[in-house]
């Protein structure tokens, strides 16, 4: 079996200066210029594996985020002005997500073909993969043409989505209108390249301990993603906008991470745009913040374990040059003593006469960032109100954060008291360049309580913008429409305004350099902001989305 797909290897994201020194010639994937992906074997893979290999070099895991938005936005006015008439019409769009119904009339021409440029599926092994990747079924404009022409598609283009998730995205940025149903998407005459995931591998879920029914994907799998939709754009010779709606609590969401560096990057290149959701953590009460300033320098906080929360991790990240121990008391009185940062070592503690298991990893040098993260992994806790106790071991002013997972990956039983909703942003919603998106009710004018709140642990100002997130139509697998609330919608939403500026910048020769982070500057700078309150803010960045006033504002109105 392919290294890539076999859960008896582990994969681990190494730098490319380091691949000479490990390459047997079938041990690699390389995902970018930078970065490959390392398999191990590992004949009985155990928690503390986690210790023996960095914490940084395990993909994180990556969860989802997700009518009458269209006046809102200002998106209707674009289309109206007869000096613009913006579609996106030459623009490619990708998404990296849980797939699509390419049967779906929202993704046809009037002549009943396809907009979608190609299809990778992960997942499929019975194709033929894309040129230069490994595994996965790739299927191309001609394919799936030729499938919807015959009596039963998916004999011969056999990729569903069978979640509906990255169907309500693609539609919401680029659905074909249908009146019947009230429908468009905001960028209707782009093109799709889409990027179906697999799941992540099981022994990374067990790794951190993901619950064995959760939906989520690996990191890695989408920077190969990404790879592929760079691919297909520059072979096709289109501007490209990616969107992706999922995201992740882990690493110290400050744009750093693996993944957060490449984002940035591409941004930077000509007509190549990348949009993020802001996550939907920001009432979730899985965030704490604690600033020490006096002494004693500690700090103790409490955290709700419920009881259909078997297996879960948590991270504690203090700010530099501050070093912490912890302690740990359960429900029934037992405790663990000060743990302080030993390097590269996985420590298990048995309690409750065994039936509760916690591994503490205390990193003092994580690799991404060089600063110190304590990770938590709980198997079996006793329900009810735990308490931690953060402590300087210099015995100087210190601040930290702490997060639970994102997404499936714990239930809303599980939540710290005294929770911060800021900081709440998911990776790789932190990265600077990238245009990350909060979600608003497009009806009232409020920030969805859901939505990932700023700013970045280091202060960088994240989100950028605020769109539409609540109830926006979409399409739906089996010719259905129905709704998609939460910042994934939102940004999918962007993701339609950012190729209409494409479309005017590059496709109309009107500024044929146009880079990602100008288009991200031009959308944060046509914003609409209220006097009541000062920008940027944590909760919508620069303001709302407002396309018409961006181009009022750059005078081609």
């Amino acid at each position: 079996m392919n290294k890539i797909l076999d859960n008896e290897y582990y994969d681990l994201i190494i730098s490319n200066s380091l691949v000479p020194g490990f390459d047997t010639g079938n041990n690699l994937t390389v995902l970018n210029d930078r970065y490959s992906l390392m398999h191990i074997w590992k004949s009985n893979m155990d928690a503390c594996d986690l210790g023996r290999y960095p914490y940084d070099n395990f993909p994180s895991l990556f969860t989802l985020t997700s009518k009458v938005s269209i006046e809102k936005s200002g998106i209707a006015n674009v289309r109206r002005h007869p000096d613009l008439s913006l579609m996106g019409l030459g623009v490619a769009i990708g998404i990296i997500d849980t797939g699509i119904d390419y049967q779906h009339p929202a993704f046809k021409y009037h002549d009943g073909t396809t907009r979608i440029l190609s299809i990778w599926d992960q997942t499929d092994q019975t194709g033929k993969p894309p040129k230069d990747f490994s595994f996965g079924s790739e299927y191309t404009k001609k394919h799936i043409n030729t499938a919807l022409k015959s009596k039963n598609p998916l004999s011969m283009v056999p990729t569903v989505d069978s979640n509906g998730h990255g169907t309500a995205i693609a539609s919401v940025i680029a659905g074909s209108p249908d009146e019947k149903n009230s429908f468009t998407g905001v960028a209707p005459q782009t093109e799709l390249i889409i990027v179906k995931l697999k799941e992540a591998k099981q022994n990374l879920k067990e790794l951190f301990f993901a619950p064995d029914n959760s939906l989520c994907y690996q990191e890695s799998d989408i920077m190969l993603g990404i790879r592929y939709l760079l691919s297909v754009s520059e072979e096709k010779e289109l501007p490209l906008v990616i969107c992706i709606a999922m995201g992740s609590n882990q690493g110290g969401h400050d744009g750093l991470g693996v993944i957060s560096s490449y984002l940035e990057h591409i941004v930077q290149m000509p007509k190549t745009d990348v949009l993020i959701a802001a996550g939907n953590e920001g009432d979730s009460r899985r965030h704490y913040f604690h600033h020490s300033a006096a002494t004693p320098f500690r700090n103790g906080f409490n955290l709700k374990i419920g009881r259909n929360d078997k297996k879960f991790t948590m991270e504690i990240w203090p700010f530099p040059p501050g070093k912490v121990s912890i302690e740990i008391f359960p429900p029934n009185q037992e405790f663990i003593q000060s743990i302080s940062p030993p390097a590269g070592v996985c420590q298990k503690f048995s309690l409750a006469m065994g039936q509760t298991t916690i591994w503490i990893n205390n990193i003092l040098l994580e690799g991404s960032t060089g600063d110190q993260v304590i990770l938590l992994r709980f198997d079996n806790p006793t329900p009810g109100i735990w308490y931690f106790q953060v402590t300087s071991i210099e015995n100087e002013p210190f601040s930290f954060h702490s997060w639970l997972p994102s997404g499936n990956l714990i239930s809303n039983e599980t939540y710290f008291y005294q929770a911060n909703p800021n900081t709440t942003i998911t990776a790789p919603g932190n990265a600077r360049n990238p245009l990350t998106v909060a979600a608003y009710n497009q009806f009232d004018g409020r920030i969805l309580g859901e939505s990932g709140r700023g700013f970045s642990r280091f202060g960088e100002i994240n989100p950028n913008i605020a769109a539409p997130g609540y109830q926006i139509p979409c399409a739906l697998p089996g010719n259905q429409y129905g709704s998609l609330t939460g910042t994934g919608a939102a940004a999918a939403h962007a993701a339609g305004a950012s190729a209409m500026v494409m479309e005017w910048g590059y496709c109309k020769g009107n500024h044929t350099t146009v880079t990602g982070v100008q288009i991200n500057h031009m959308i944060m700078r046509g914003a609409q902001r209220d006097s009541a309150y000062s920008y940027p803010n944590e909760s919508c960045g620069y303001g709302q989305i407002d396309v018409y006033k961006l181009f009022q504002r750059i005078s081609v109105i």
